[in-house]
């Protein structure tokens, strides 16, 4: 009989165990949601298509961004725009970390440069280039291309053409705030 109460009481325990990991979970979440940051593209809604100017079928230019409700305690941005649909896995398609707390957007047509006006630095794509490499999917469906913007509590000492893995390990422990926003794109034939 102590047997059968003592495994009940270790079940009571662990399931006590699982409730608070539950809560803790939950809270977790509500915390995030308070972290948002809106981030909208310029030219396209959430969902929708990325005008033909900001791909390789066209001008291959940066899309403007722009954000707001960054939270407070934030010090710099990092921005990172990728395909999960690609062939291969995720493609990435621009890294940008070191922007300034007071940054609110990004204009049309940033340069392909290491360091920008601002301070801010850019990483290589995975079209092994520095800056914006814009939506080229092959194949007949569309893909997805996710902008996700970080607010940071900490200026990173990252060197300018750091990857997006590089970028991702620095930001660890060192995300405040996220946004996002997505727009597709299908080849034209």
């Amino acid at each position: 009989m102590r047997m059968i109460h003592g495994a009940a009481r270790g079940a009571c325990c662990f399931m006590g165990i699982a409730l608070v990991a539950f809560v803790c979970t939950a809270a977790e979440k509500d915390e995030r949601k308070g972290m948002a940051i809106k981030l909208t593209g310029v030219g396209f809604e959430e969902g929708q298509p990325i005008p033909v100017k900001y791909t390789c079928d066209r001008d291959d230019i940066s899309p403007p961004l722009k954000w707001s409700d960054a939270p407070a305690g934030t010090k710099s941005f990092a921005l990172i725009c990728e395909d999960p649909d690609a062939p291969a896995g995720t493609w990435v398609h621009w890294v940008v970390y070191g922007l300034p707390a007071t940054t609110t957007e990004l204009a049309e047509k940033i340069p392909p440069s290491e360091t920008l006006p601002n301070g801010a630095k850019q990483g290589v794509n995975d079209f092994k280039r520095v800056g914006y490499s814009g939506p080229c999917p092959p194949g007949d469906k569309p893909h997805r291309y996710f902008f996700k913007l970080y607010a940071l509590d900490t200026e990173l000492s990252l060197k300018p053409r750091a990857t997006r893995k590089e970028l991702l390990t620095a930001m660890e422990g060192h995300i405040v705030g996220e946004g996002s926003v997505m727009g597709t794109y299908q080849r034209k034939k």
